[in-house]
């Protein structure tokens, strides 16, 4: 595992192709003799560890990297990469709740399932699931699908994209599993493991979706996970009173493979289409610059004026831990 300093300035340990499970980084770290944070090493009470199936990826910027989307018609590569995060959903959060339940309870009966409460949405807090950014004011969505069309008839010559187990970063509290997609001509990742449907495995790529078997989906961890096996159901209560549990949180990222000066296109239409305003979130990158509502809805007109209307990214399964700064 490498320590060192990214370009934003913050202290990363790396582990180069391997996704590993947090249980694994914890062993690891032991091994090793590695200096991580205490609570990395806490003892929490249950909670869920879902499957979720995402099929939307989601890239955040500052005013000076939409200006550039704009004027680039696209997202332009750095350090050889570009960078999107899985944009998970309401949707995907209920999909995954139910999956849980099934897997867990598979004899439940049609009463008890209609008798089940929701629960999984109260514990995705962590910024992988808020509405909130930590890059800048200003989120791109597309679905999956349509971002790797688009690698693949710019970058692959329309064939396939080849995925990768790029690698896993650690930062203070949270866990970055990368996925690496490049094209097929291009040999130099060749030592990096392919992205395979694996069960156990972190993440991995089936028919248009990332899968993610999320570990640390709470960040603080505010509640504990009740199983009333008697009734085949799940329920949420608040166990840590007045003293939440800090502890790490991960998050999937995706690395196209890209030239520094090449660029990923997409019709002005669909970049307009497919852009909101977000928040700004807890520890934001440094250097990084955020607006207010109204001052992103004057930058987004200015860049496109036949566009009225800047919708605000509204994610309604999650929870609104944090405050809005929005005015």
């Amino acid at each position: 595992m490498e320590l060192r300093v990214n370009r934003r300035g913050a202290a990363e340990r790396v582990l180069v192709g391997q996704h590993l499970k947090l249980n694994d980084l914890k062993l690891e770290a032991r091994c090793r003799s590695l200096e991580i944070p205490p609570y990395f090493f806490k003892n929490l009470p249950p909670f869920p560890r879902p499957e979720l199936h995402v099929s939307h990826l989601k890239h955040d910027t500052d005013r000076v990297g939409l200006e550039g989307i704009k004027r680039d018609g696209g997202f332009r590569g750095r350090d050889s990469l570009q960078w999107w995060s899985l944009a998970v959903r309401p949707e995907d959060i209920a999909s995954a709740e139910t999956r849980l339940l099934e897997e867990t309870y598979p004899a439940r009966t049609e009463e008890q399932a209609q008798m089940q409460q929701s629960f999984l949405g109260r514990f995705a807090s962590s910024p992988a699931f808020l509405e909130t950014s930590r890059l800048g004011s200003y989120r791109f969505t597309l679905p999956v699908e349509e971002v790797l069309e688009a690698y693949s008839k710019q970058f692959c010559s329309a064939a396939q994209p080849v995925m990768r187990v790029f690698k896993t970063v650690l930062y203070n509290q949270e866990v970055m599993y990368v996925v690496l997609v490049h094209s097929p001509a291009n040999q130099k990742y060749q030592d990096y493991p392919l992205l395979r449907d694996n069960p156990n495995a972190v993440c991995v790529y089936r028919d248009g979706r990332f899968i993610w078997r999320s570990q640390a989906m709470c960040e603080t961890h505010r509640y504990m996970l009740v199983r009333r096996n008697d009734e085949s159901q799940m329920e949420v209560r608040d166990r840590c009173g007045r003293y939440p549990q800090f502890y790490v949180w991960d998050n999937v990222a995706i690395a196209l493979d890209m030239e520094d000066e090449q660029v990923l296109k997409f019709e002005d239409d669909k970049l307009r289409g497919n852009l909101k305003f977000c928040r700004k979130g807890q520890a934001p990158f440094r250097g990084t610059h955020f607006e207010n509502f109204k001052e992103a809805e004057e930058v987004v007109k200015d860049l496109w004026p036949e566009y009225q209307v800047l919708e605000k990214e509204q994610l309604a399964a999650s929870p609104k831990t944090e405050p809005d700064c929005s005015d």
